[in-house]
């Protein structure tokens, strides 16, 4: 059986590619970590899912690449994190790299 290994940086990585970059100084901190929303890698199987609802108190729900980048900060906060395919995340990646560097 696998253990529920969520992946932390991912967390991390969206927030800073959802948030618009002035949001996060040193002055508003605690506002911009009311608005992150968190994204894990999860599997898809049962036990993933019974882990997911142990650490959270609800089911996960799957995002895919498109809809973790269209998120705006504007639009209301999660109540738990969301979860993202392996595949999905590597999406994420790629498209979040390319963002990145035509900016």
């Amino acid at each position: 059986m696998r253990a529920f290994k969520p992946h932390f940086g991912l967390a991390a990585l969206a927030a800073a590619a959802l948030l618009p970059a002035g949001l996060a100084s040193a002055g508003d901190a605690g506002e911009s970590r009311a608005q992150a929303r968190p994204v894990l890698i999860c599997a898809t199987d049962d036990a993933t899912r019974r882990a997911f609802i142990r650490e959270h108190g609800a089911p996960p729900v799957f995002v895919t690449a498109r809809e973790a980048l269209s998120v705006r900060a504007s639009d209301p906060a999660w109540e738990t994190p969301r979860c993202m395919t392996a595949r999905e995340h590597a999406r994420f990646r790629d498209a979040a790299t390319s963002y990145a560097a035509v900016r």
